[in-house]
């Protein structure tokens, strides 16, 4: 979804492109696609290891870039996005446009030759994130929901380019990144929301910053935790997770509800933002866990 913070362009070529694909975000999410593929591939191949990385990365880059042409004239309303390169000036919206149009027909191309599959997901993503996830941001709540999907792809990509096929195994990454993103951009939505009401933008399910929308970020943060021990029961084929990885995985989520058990108690943009970050912490530590699991199992 978006950046947290407003960027300062400079103006040169390499940072208007960091700045038009969100170098940062875009790297975030081809790390889940990565860790995907590391869980999938019986015997890693480094060619298909950079490969999914460009053209992951291209597919990202080029969400991201048509989300901010869309949103051109709504970023220049926001204190944290207002610098973005087109409502600064620094990039035109032709440019830009052709920049997203060569990064999809790249990253498409490049995922492609992993298997089909693959480029077929790849599609979806960017379809679901730009024709219907950011236009409904200002028209209903409804659209963080829309928006889990594409956004929790990358991390079962990794395993479809890494198997060619999409089974009980990647639809468990799925799962876990689903669920996962709920109580992650509705903490974004709660420390922002001032910032969203000048866009006009619709991100917490209640509209409020209230117990309402607090309430459901426990559910939220507690099905991501009992989404992501289910491997360790042995029933998702080949994707399984050991006890004592289960364990640490464990304390790790007891630690995220917790994160947002506090939010509830003391509804505040401090403690939304310490969910947020705790909730990056988990998803990041829960992929290393996965993969470091697979191999030190062996």
């Amino acid at each position: 979804m978006s950046d947290l913070v407003a960027t300062s362009s400079s103006g040169t070529p390499w940072a208007l492109f960091k700045e038009i694909t969100k170098f940062r975000l875009s790297i975030s999410v081809l790390f889940s696609s990565l860790a995907g593929y590391a869980l999938g591939a019986e015997h890693p191949d480094l060619k298909i290891f950079l490969l999914l990385a460009l053209g992951g990365y291209c597919m990202v880059g080029a969400s991201n870039v048509f989300n901010q042409i869309i949103e051109k004239d709504l970023d220049a309303l926001m204190d944290r996005t207002r610098n973005r390169p087109l409502p600064a000036g620094l990039m035109g919206v032709t440019s830009a446009l052709w920049l997203g149009i060569a990064l999809t027909i790249i990253g498409l191309t490049v995922l492609y030759l992993i298997n089909p599959k693959t480029a077929m997901f790849g599609a979806i993503s960017i379809f679901m994130y730009v024709s219907l996830y950011t236009p409904l941001k200002t028209k209903t709540s409804l659209s963080v929901f829309v928006g889990a999907f594409p956004g929790a792809i990358p991390f079962m990509l990794g395993w479809v380019a890494a198997t060619g096929s999409f089974g009980i195994e990647s639809g468990t990454l799925f799962m876990i990144q689903f669920f996962w993103q709920f109580p992650h951009f509705w903490a974004i939505g709660w420390f922002l929301y001032e910032d969203y009401q000048k866009a006009g933008f619709f991100m917490l399910p209640t509209g409020k910053r209230d117990r309402g929308t607090a309430t459901q970020i426990v559910l939220y943060s507690i099905w991501t935790v009992l989404a992501s021990l289910i491997p360790a029961f042995h029933v998702t084929g080949a994707l399984s997770l050991s006890l004592p990885s289960a364990l640490i995985i464990g304390l790790l989520g007891l630690w995220f509800i917790w994160a947002a058990i506090r939010l509830y108690r003391n509804p505040s943009e401090i403690v939304a933002r310490r969910l947020m970050l705790v909730s990056v912490t988990y998803i990041t530590l829960l992929q290393i866990i996965f993969v470091a699991d697979k191999f030190l199992s062996l």
